[in-house]
């Protein structure tokens, strides 16, 4: 039997020989600092080597920092923190593969300072934000033609928790369950994973619901579900832990919590982002500030984490990464040394090789990647 690698690489044999070609993009939102600047960047990816070629920039936004495609990759959605109260906005980009190019569509506010996150539901007709601050998450209905409406619900919240930077709430994800009946919002500072009920026919969609409490002082910060649908797993940014979840029906039930940094002191731990290889098998979570890496788990059939190793990120404070669909590279943006970084995945053992590739840019902050055929 063909391995799974086998089939893609026929599968893009035959795609060429019928006059269609595949081509990936890697897509890069930033911190630019300035709307003049470039904010987002897009690269061209060689799915056998990882080389990055650029593609395009698109400048007239300030701070993209967080982006997400549309399903069918057409579209583009990206937060801007603005850091002035009241003008956080969520914008969309038309991107068209064939030319190269972005085109900007539209522009809203988006119920907050400083939003942090996006997600869209499965129809494509919802756009859901979460605001670090200003303490509020809004969602939005999306048009045809790729644009941003105004916002039917904005949600505020008015809570707090143990330490300094906690005496209001932060949402900092905002994540659909994987039978999109839920978003489960992350909130950094009421230590919190809030829950609100969605139904993508309702003219509001999202209400409120419920929260379970995380560990006073620890910061929920990104949240994410296991591939299987039966396992749900939180970074806490001010913890430096991983909180691990058994889920179904909208419940989350604790199973483990584990340390994403080794025994020797630190003053501070900043972990960041967390995602799950496509087999399922392995869970990576980076650690900023002080650390620099990526920590590398196991998954283990009941859902709890073992832990594999520690690999540099080879730069300084990765705020977000990715790992490609087929599962062969781990890609790093480290926001202030300003770089992005390609690792090579081993599937068996899940560790990371650095492929040598590496491009420059002001502030990367955010990743996606899609394949598109021509």
């Amino acid at each position: 039997m063909l391995k799974r690698s086998s089939l893609l690489l026929l599968l893009a044999m035959l795609l060429d020989m019928t006059g269609y070609a595949q081509q990936t993009y890697l897509f890069v939102g930033s911190y630019n600092d300035a709307k003049e600047k470039d904010g987002i960047y897009v690269y061209s990816m060689d799915m056998q080597s990882g080389q990055l070629q650029p593609a395009c920039t698109f400048a007239g936004m300030l701070n993209p920092s967080y982006l997400i495609l549309s399903h069918d990759g057409q579209y583009i959605y990206a937060c801007s923190e603005t850091r002035t109260a009241g003008m956080g906005t969520v914008s969309s980009y038309a991107f068209d593969s064939k030319q190269q190019k972005i085109r900007f569509l539209s522009k809203q506010g988006s119920g907050g300072d400083n939003p942090v996150y996006l997600a869209i539901d499965k129809t494509g007709h919802w756009l859901v934000n979460g605001n670090y601050t200003g303490s509020s998450m809004a969602i939005h209905p999306l048009l045809a033609d790729g644009g941003i409406s105004p916002s039917v619900t904005v949600f505020y919240i008015k809570d707090s928790s143990i330490t300094d930077r906690q005496k209001s709430a932060h949402i900092h994800s905002t994540v659909f369950s994987p039978d999109y009946k839920y978003v489960f919002a992350t909130d950094l500072g009421a230590d919190k994973i809030r829950r609100y009920r969605f139904d993508a026919t309702a003219d509001q969609a999202l209400r409120e619901d419920s929260f379970i409490r995380a560990t006073p002082g620890s910061g929920p910060r990104h949240f994410t579900f296991h591939p299987n649908g039966q396992f749900a797993y939180c970074i806490e940014e001010m913890a430096g832990a991983i909180s691990i979840y058994r889920y179904q029906d909208g419940r989350l039930d604790s199973l483990q919590r584990i340390l994403t940094h080794d025994d020797r002191p630190r003053s501070y731990y900043n972990s960041a982002d967390i995602h799950i290889s496509p087999d399922g098998l392995f869970l990576y979570a980076s650690n900023r500030g002080e650390e620099n890496n990526i920590a590398i788990y196991r998954i283990q059939p009941d859902g709890r984490l073992t832990f594999v190793a520690y690999q540099s990120t080879l730069g300084d404070h990765p705020r977000n990464f990715l790992i490609d669909p087929t599962g062969q590279f781990l890609i790093v943006a480290n926001q202030i040394s300003g770089d992005v970084i390609v690792f090579r995945r081993n599937k068996q053992t899940g560790l990371l090789t650095y492929t040598g590739v590496r491009v420059q840019m002001t502030g990367p902050s955010s990743l996606q990647i899609k394949t598109y055929t021509n």
